[in-house]
């Protein structure tokens, strides 16, 4: 079971149907005694980082979060959720994430082109990723403003270019992580999903 974590910002239902159409349970809560009963996770997420912060903090959803993810159970943030998992962000001032992983979210760079950056992008993907295992050259779904820089070299990750190259997806031993949306990017999304539920 997968439990998709309800913080009052995100694509709950959409992430939902996605795992439903492959047939792995999942069920979408902010209760923490579910999410402990769980054994997988998913932190999903639309929006500003700062409230998404606030609301995690109101729900007293952060320390469960990091207590499971620390003992092991499998997480995947998407969008929003991947920059949770991060040491802080700049979007709308200075905010401290859930630090599970070393790392900053920045905006974009004045590059000409329009942000956000919205659309389909194809992946550079690391050949020994688990969550992309079985695809090439796959094309995702993308809509954000804000993204990852970190120097961490112990991190797998999967870049893309927009403007400029930046890192759009990371794994590091249970926790996986992807700017772009799964639950929107068709078949490969599909298969990503299938791939995380299948760890």
């Amino acid at each position: 079971m997968i439990a998709i974590i309800n913080y009052k910002m995100g694509n709950l239902g959409s992430v939902k149907n996605a795992l439903d159409s492959l047939n792995i349970e999942s069920v979408i809560t902010d209760d923490v005694n579910v999410i402990k009963a769980c054994d997988k996770l998913i932190l999903p997420g639309v929006g500003a980082f700062k409230e998404a912060m606030q609301n995690l903090k109101s729900l007293n959803l952060i320390d469960c979060i990091k207590e499971e993810v620390k003992k092991g159970k499998p997480i995947l943030g998407i969008c929003l959720g991947m920059q949770l998992l991060f040491s802080s962000s700049e979007e709308y001032g200075l905010t401290e994430g859930l630090n599970l992983l070393e790392g900053k979210i920045i905006h974009f760079k004045e590059n000409g082109l329009k942000i956000p950056h919205m659309g389909w992008n194809n992946l550079t993907i690391p050949s020994n990723s688990k969550i992309f295992k079985g695809l090439t050259n796959p094309y995702v779904y993308f809509v954000h403003s804000y993204h990852l820089v970190t120097d961490n070299k112990d991190y797998l990750l999967t870049k893309t270019t927009y403007g400029y190259e930046f890192s759009c997806a990371v794994e590091y031993k249970n926790i996986y992580a992807t700017q772009f949306h799964p639950e929107k990017s068709g078949d490969v999304g599909l298969k990503i999903l299938k791939n995380f539920g299948d760890l």
